[in-house]
């Protein structure tokens, strides 16, 4: 059997290969054995995103182990939250701004994402002072840049969507997208 990572650059390599001038982005899905989460993650663009999907109780457990009000672990909780990580893999700088960022569900509707820039507005209201765990709201990037945090946007557990990005590189808007996200349920996938 292949491991997984062995089949990932294989799928990029025969994507570089079979369409080398298109552009095109593909979505690598797979799920982890042994939690049984699942990731997604665009490949063959620019701007590399992954998201790993995080159960409520991870999420819930973040906050409070740092002696945040329960109710503060518990509201992150009750969003659609993924691990995210971003990457400049191309030779140039870029910038990404996630408030321009969209989950598009199955009715057709777009929803906007939580930001970095929200959640610390609403924590700052009620006196906390946290903010390390959340993806940066907009970054630039130089060659090699990455970087990583929570993702989040407010969507029903099991939702299932396509996450639509956009980012700038040569002055010009790129975009791209993740296909068949799904939002983690309040339990752990059934092995």
């Amino acid at each position: 059997m292949i491991p997984m990572a062995d089949m990932l650059k294989l799928t990029t390599l025969l994507v570089v290969l079979l369409f080398p001038c298109s552009g095109m982005a593909i979505t690598v899905n797979d799920t982890d054995p042994d939690s049984g989460l699942a990731r997604w993650q665009s490949q063959g663009h620019g701007l590399s995103l992954e998201l790993i999907q995080l159960l409520p109780d991870f999420v819930r457990g973040v906050y409070e182990a740092r002696g945040l009000p329960p109710d503060l672990g518990q509201e992150m909780a009750d969003y659609c939250v993924f691990g995210g990580i971003v990457r400049n893999e191309t030779q140039r700088a870029l910038s990404y701004d996630m408030r321009l960022w969209r989950a598009r569900t199955a009715d057709g509707q777009r929803h906007e994402l939580k930001t970095k820039l929200d959640w610390l507005a609403e924590w700052r209201r009620r006196g906390v002072h946290f903010g390390w765990s959340m993806m940066p709201t907009a970054q630039d990037f130089e060659v090699g840049d990455w970087g990583q945090g929570f993702v989040t946007m407010k969507l029903p557990r099991g939702t299932r969507f396509d996450l639509e990005y956009v980012w700038r590189q040569h002055g010009r808007k790129q975009t791209a997208r993740l296909e068949g996200v799904v939002c983690a349920d309040e339990s752990p996938p059934a092995k």
